[in-house]
């Protein structure tokens, strides 16, 4: 079983240029959010009629995302999560330019996929880094201009954090750790009005899983997942935007993954 990083390229949304936003707005941001999930995330949002942030590694593919949402005026920006001084210069240039983060979705991530014994520590090294210390660094960051206002942070789990999975232990372990980070959270910051949840998808449908669709076989997959099918970026974008918007769920993991759970 294969959970890459989410990547959907077929998502459109409507042309706006984009150009610099009016100081001490409340800004929806969202790192990886130039593909997959991310970028769904980002597009309803923008339907919403937020301003959002897209923060990637790839400052154009930030940009080519940030001027195709609908809608008010968006930025893209570059960072690199998984270090932290990086993640502290992009929030202080948002505070600085744009305005104060409302909304955080933590979508970025990578898998290192092998046996245990077949690892290497520098990969194990980079999931946990990108996984699961980067969404520490970047609610750490972000809470700065949330504590006083309140705001609504979500991060991207894995169903494989909660289940486990043979084949990665790397992958597995940040996610698992992702979820035990957001319940700490929420706990410490839901007196300041701020909510942290997690959603965990399953398999969704990417460029990546579609090469895992034609190993092992056309639908071979999807018979393991009780609803049949693959998931879509879209589909989970929704519990992202369900869960940012619920102002009294705190503290909780949606599991987004076709009842995948119920066959592990």
């Amino acid at each position: 079983m294969v959970w890459p990083q989410f990547q959907h390229e077929s998502l459109q949304f409507a042309n706006v240029t984009c150009h610099s936003i009016a100081p001490m707005s409340r800004l929806s941001v969202v790192f990886g959010g130039s593909r997959g999930i991310g970028r769904a995330v980002a597009g309803l949002l923008a339907q919403r009629g937020q301003r959002v942030v897209v923060i990637s590694r790839n400052q154009e593919a930030a940009q080519a995302t940030a001027v195709a949402l609908p809608g008010a005026e968006h930025v893209a920006l570059s960072c690199d999560v998984s270090k932290e001084q990086e993640v502290q210069k992009t929030f202080e240039a948002i505070q600085k330019n744009y305005g104060t983060v409302g909304y955080l979705v933590n979508a970025a991530g990578i898998n290192r996929d092998g046996l245990l014994l077949r690892t290497r520590p520098d990969d194990i090294a980079s999931v946990l880094h990108t996984n699961l210390l980067g969404s520490m660094l970047t609610c750490r960051a972000a809470l700065r201009s949330m504590l006083g206002k309140g705001g609504a942070i979500v991060n991207i789990g894995s169903v494989v954090g909660l289940k486990g999975n043979a084949g990665q232990c790397a992958y597995s372990a940040s996610k698992a750790g992702l979820e035990g980070f957001t319940r700490s959270l929420a706990k410490e910051v839901a007196s300041r009005n701020v909510r942290v949840n997690l959603v965990a998808p399953g398999f969704i449908r990417t460029d990546m899983t579609a090469g895992l669709q034609e190993e092992v076989g056309g639908g071979g997959a999807q018979t393991r997942i009780p609803l049949g099918r693959f998931g879509e970026p879209e589909e989970v974008a929704k519990a992202v935007l369900f869960l940012l918007e619920s102002p009294y769920i705190t503290g909780q993991v949606l599991l987004v993954d076709g009842g995948l759970q119920l066959a592990m």
